[in-house]
């Protein structure tokens, strides 16, 4: 549903604008992914304070909210508006497959994870249909969308293996 608001440029970065960006960005970075409903964009009261998740710093959403400030949104936020053209472009390479070594790291409570049909994707066959050299599937236990910044540590042992084994 998101994906389908995020369409019509400068409507969204309207009610952005309206909101103020460390509202915007304090409420994406401990509520992904959002809805995004017209004229209630978070769930919410805007006047409710913001609780920052343990692993996100004060300091870290800050910096996040300085750059957007700068930036605006409309960059990230025309990734979601071309996808049509990214079909386009990449229909040459429709069922090719990755071949190269992977291992996929997912977090239990990612709402993409719960997306209909995804576990069963990932979980039963049709992801290892289209990554034949995929090694391992994990899944995070207490892990939304972020699992860099959740666990970094569990994360960058789970790199640092899956790299050794080349050396």
């Amino acid at each position: 549903m998101y994906m389908y608001i995020l369409q019509k440029p400068g409507e969204i970065e309207g009610e952005f604008a309206e909101i103020g960006v460390e509202r915007v960005e304090k409420e994406l970075l401990t509520d992904f992914p959002v809805i995004l409903p017209k004229g209630k964009l978070f769930k919410r009261p805007l006047d409710e304070p913001i609780t920052l998740p343990s692993w996100l710093s004060e300091q870290e959403a800050n910096y996040y909210v300085t750059v957007f400030q700068k930036t605006g949104y409309t960059g990230a936020l025309n990734f979601y508006r071309n996808f049509n053209r990214n079909w386009e472009l990449l229909k040459p390479w429709v069922g090719s497959k990755v071949k190269t070594p992977a291992k996929f790291i997912v977090g239990d409570k990612d709402l993409v994870y719960h997306m209909p049909g995804m576990k069963d994707y990932i979980h039963n066959g049709g992801f290892q249909e289209d990554v034949p050299s995929l090694q391992q599937v994990v899944v995070m236990e207490g892990v939304a969308h972020f699992i860099m910044m959740e666990k970094p540590d569990e994360i960058n042992k789970y790199i640092s293996d899956f790299f050794t084994q080349f050396v």
